[in-house]
């Protein structure tokens, strides 16, 4: 299996412990993508489109995924999502939603906004490393995505 290694991994999460548990479970699994982190809708808006503190594209590259939390804190995640996928400059990047939600609504909505994927972040440590898990083999390692600017 050929890990996409260089390719960032942009991680939009507002809780520092969801982030750290992150961090450790993928680095667990050896995981070698930069990983970057917005912690609010703003911030990612600025991280994408190189404003404010991301001006210089060493400190925001283009990421290859984007896991994205639902509910932030200003600009949700909601809308961070419709925002980028009709976007053409964003479209092709996929977005995968990571959040406690289970709700049938939310599920529903973020596909329609085109969301590539939904996963439910589980309480259980256990559990959560085989989501993760499953999230890195398919999406880090062996999707194929278009090659785009």
């Amino acid at each position: 299996m050929i890990t996409k290694l260089n390719e960032p991994l942009l991680v939009v999460e507002d809780s520092n412990e969801d982030f750290r548990m992150l961090q450790r479970l993928m680095r667990r699994m050896a995981v070698s993508n930069p990983i970057y982190r917005c912690t609010n809708g703003d911030e990612v808006l600025e991280f994408l489109y190189k404003e404010g503190n991301y001006q210089d594209p060493d400190l925001a590259p283009r990421p290859c995924v984007i896991l994205l939390d639902l509910n932030l804190p200003g600009i949700d995640g909601r809308d961070i999502l419709e925002r980028l996928k009709q976007d053409n400059s964003f479209r092709e990047i996929p977005i995968i939603v990571f959040t406690t939600s289970s709700n049938p609504k939310d599920i529903e909505l973020c596909y329609q906004k085109g969301a590539n994927g939904y996963l439910i972040k589980p309480m259980d440590t256990q559990e959560l490393q085989k989501t993760v898990q499953a999230f890195v083999g398919y999406w880090l390692e062996v999707n194929t995505r278009p090659s785009v600017g």
